[in-house]
């Protein structure tokens, strides 16, 4: 539905309450106990290859970010309610891929099941996967649609443009489409971290835009601030997500500490700006920061420039920039060198549960 009269900010505003409303009562993620996924002989190492290997397909078959998002939503929905056996788990995430894809692309687009069966590698049949795509239709009662984390890396990156324009402003070589694009790989690289599932995809989101933030600007702070208001996460809850994330993507950004009264209790509280305490060492930091990422250059450039150009054409609508000249929009030799590197997501060799 299209909201007439509005501007921007006020569209983004109703984008980001409705999807936090409908991620309030649709998320639902596995929880790991004793080393397996509780109920389950589902190992973190199973379950983050097959995350990849997902990926993986998404990238063979020129899927929208969006599907593989939807698709890992449908995932942990499906493992955080039925008892799956390891045995199964690669059927399903290919059936939960194939459910995505028939939501989000183009019919031209979505593989036949024969050509997905074959290409994933899954070992099962086209009937098997339609039995499966049925067994998991019922359990979620027909009702795929969910806000999943690259819908928020894409409204907070879009609420930023809006209301703090200078602030992403800093890349002038850098259209907003490939720098969400550049986000959004990071993200799915996170949405592959098992440590990372105890969290909403709007904390795991709005944790990605922070570290950008960091990054860039000195002035980050009061735009986590506001945005932490807007989606009512609990402050230390969003720290640690923000920790686990920076450790993901193995690159340092602007140290934040925290003071604790001695009369409080041994859980963080941030109430206010005057909670935390910048180093005065925060220029220097960023200053490092950007030497650090240009170390990475010779050895991440030809990959993120390669695989990149994927992302930015799903999201060039998004900005409208269709118009734009392909030797203005592409020039990735100087982005990649100040983009923060990522962790390359690579597809194991070996077969992704036993016996299959």
């Amino acid at each position: 539905m299209k909201c007439t009269g509005l501007s921007e900010s006020q569209r983004l505003e109703i984008l980001l309450e409705n999807a936090l409303l409908i991620e309030a009562s649709k998320w639902k993620v596995p929880c790991f106990l004793h080393s397996t996924i509780k109920g389950t002989d589902i190992s973190p190492t199973q379950y983050e290859q097959t995350v990849i290997r997902m990926e993986g397909l998404k990238l063979r078959f020129k899927f929208y970010p969006e599907t593989f998002g939807l698709a890992v939503s449908t995932l942990n929905r499906i493992l955080a309610s039925v008892k799956v056996q390891g045995k199964y788990l690669q059927c399903i995430a290919v059936t939960c891929l194939y459910l995505a894809a028939k939501t989000n692309e183009e019919d031209e687009v979505i593989p036949s099941v024969k050509k997905l069966a074959v290409q994933s590698g899954c070992m099962y049949s086209s009937a098997e996967i339609l039995r499966m795509e049925r067994i998991i239709l019922d359990k979620l009662q027909w009702d795929l649609y969910t806000s999943t984390p690259v819908d928020f890396l894409n409204i907070f990156h879009a609420m930023v443009m809006s209301n703090w324009p200078p602030l992403f402003g800093g890349f002038s070589q850098m259209n907003p489409s490939l720098h969400v694009a550049l986000l959004t790989k990071q993200l799915q690289h996170c949405m592959a971290c098992h440590q990372l599932l105890q969290f909403r995809g709007s904390t795991l989101a709005l944790a990605i835009i922070i570290l950008e933030l960091e990054r860039m600007t000195l002035d980050w702070f009061p735009v986590m601030t506001e945005l932490l208001k807007k989606i009512r996460v609990d402050n230390a809850e969003f720290i640690h997500c923000k920790g686990l994330v920076d450790r993901r993507l193995e690159t340092p950004s602007n140290p934040l500490y925290i003071f604790i009264s001695a009369n409080q209790d041994n859980q963080p509280r941030i109430k206010d700006q005057a909670s935390y305490c910048l180093p005065s060492v925060t220029y220097s930091t960023v200053k490092r920061n950007q030497t650090l990422t240009q170390d990475f250059k010779s050895a991440q450039e030809a990959t993120l420039a390669m695989e990149t150009d994927e992302f930015y054409d799903g999201f060039q609508h998004l900005y409208n920039e269709d118009h734009v000249e392909m030797n203005e929009t592409r020039k990735k030799s100087h982005i990649v060198a100040e983009s923060r590197p990522c962790p390359p997501l690579t597809v194991p060799t070996s077969g992704l549960v036993e016996g299959l």
